[in-house]
């Protein structure tokens, strides 16, 4: 039986266990699997231990805002905008900008 997407990247992550790439793509994976827990677990890992792999603040704050957890969403869009304005990563910048804007304009 071929091996799946996921125990590849499993197994790659077993020889590179501080691989920032490979923690985003578990990431990625198990949200296309549908397991919010294991997604959330890798992006928050990724946060924490490379919080400046600016690709993870839009993904993990898509993610709360669909777990109905707005405030920690809002929270990791302001990081990642931050992190973002300091590499001078102006495209991650304006994506963070746009969702945090539809996102706190809610409240008006």
């Amino acid at each position: 039986m071929p091996e799946s997407r996921l125990e590849k990247l499993l197994d790659f992550l077993r020889n590179e266990p501080n691989d920032e790439f490979l923690l985003y793509a578990l990431a990625t994976e198990y949200l296309r699997l549908n397991d919010t827990g294991k997604a959330l677990e890798y992006y928050e890992k990724l946060i924490n231990e490379h919080p400046d792999y600016v690709g993870t603040y839009y993904h993990l704050g898509k993610l709360y805002e669909a777990l109905q957890r707005k405030d920690d969403a809002v929270n990791i869009y302001e990081r990642g905008m931050k992190i973002a304005l300091a590499k001078r990563d102006n495209h991650a910048l304006a994506e963070l900008r746009a969702v945090y804007e539809e996102l706190v304009g809610d409240d008006d």
